[in-house]
């Protein structure tokens, strides 16, 4: 019997025993055939049931959360849920997703961060109305090609894994508004990601990037590029066409100097130290001079020294 179905045995065991408190103190007899008959009751729902009961609705959404259970490996009943909107998996023991997955054709939401995944299972790519994937912190070293087919995919984060590269096949994320790569083995920002023509948030620090794509234009609708903790040492003139960028991290790269036309990046408003804060994140860099005298009047000083007269 697996650890969930001996977890919520217990629950019930523990919860449905106790005798209602009536108008007259119960006898021992009353007692026992109380606690016989709901003993019974739980005995005669099949163990589906007894997952399902403990789904629940969060936001309009049919909600089952299993985090933190200890769980190596899932319940064969998991799979029969069919209604299930929102499965939270995080923070488990999990080296596989089964095949069955493709069963919960109703997901939305699919949680399994902080487990031992190697891989996701082609058949994810069935889940034709997940709108969310949380594959963060697993051992992930690929992602299946067929992850492209998940169309309406909108927040994808595949961060703290050892991935090195993603299939062309998900260039069709054509919805896909916050992607997160960082901490892994990335040299290159994979081609598709030039095709996610609605991203608004990429985050690709602490990888191994040395240059960033002409291409990185295309991405019309960004406003967050984080890139930090890579090993760019130039970067190209095509990013300052991305003048809806509100933040962009360069910080601890080898960055020695700046495009001239930077100061186009107008909604860059300030010189940002913390990491949360909007503006433009380069200080921590080997700048040569005179950008590096120039920084220390802040982001309009140097806006004005790169603007052509």
């Amino acid at each position: 019997m697996f650890l969930l179905r001996q977890n919520i045995s217990k629950q019930h065991a523990s919860s449905d025993v106790a005798p209602r408190t009536t108008g007259r103190k119960p006898n021992s007899d009353d007692s026992r055939k109380q606690i016989r008959r709901k003993t019974s009751c739980v005995e005669n729902l099949s163990s589906v049931d007894r997952i399902r009961k403990h789904a629940t609705r969060h936001l309009g959404y049919s909600t089952l959360s299993l985090a933190m259970r200890g769980l190596e490996e899932m319940p064969d009943e998991l799979w029969e849920l069919q209604e299930l909107q929102k499965l939270n998996l995080s923070l488990n023991a999990l080296s596989v997703l089964p095949s069955n997955l493709e069963n919960l054709e109703n997901l939305v939401i699919l949680n399994v961060w902080g487990n031992e995944l190697l891989s996701l299972p082609p058949e994810i790519g069935r889940l034709r109305k997940l709108r969310v994937l949380f594959a963060h912190r697993n051992r992930l070293i690929d992602v299946p090609e067929e992850l492209g087919c998940c169309s309406n995919l909108e927040v994808l984060s595949l961060a703290n894994n050892q991935i090195v590269t993603l299939p062309n096949s998900l260039s069709e994320l054509r919805r896909l508004s916050k992607l997160n790569l960082s901490h892994n083995h990335i040299q290159h920002i994979p081609a598709c990601v030039y095709s996610m023509k609605s991203l608004i948030f990429l985050h690709l620090a602490n990888n191994r990037l040395e240059n960033l794509a002409d291409k990185i234009q295309e991405l019309v609708k960004l406003k967050i590029l984080i890139v930090e903790q890579n090993s760019l040492h130039t970067l190209p003139r095509t990013l300052c066409c991305l003048t809806g960028l509100e933040l962009l991290n360069v910080d601890f790269n080898r960055l020695q100097s700046v495009p001239d036309e930077i100061y186009k990046l107008h909604r860059l408003e300030k010189l940002a130290c913390h990491p949360l804060d909007k503006g433009l994140h380069i200080i921590h860099n080997p700048l040569v001079k005179p950008i590096k005298e120039v920084l220390q009047g802040g982001l309009k000083a140097l806006y004005n020294y790169l603007k052509p007269a």
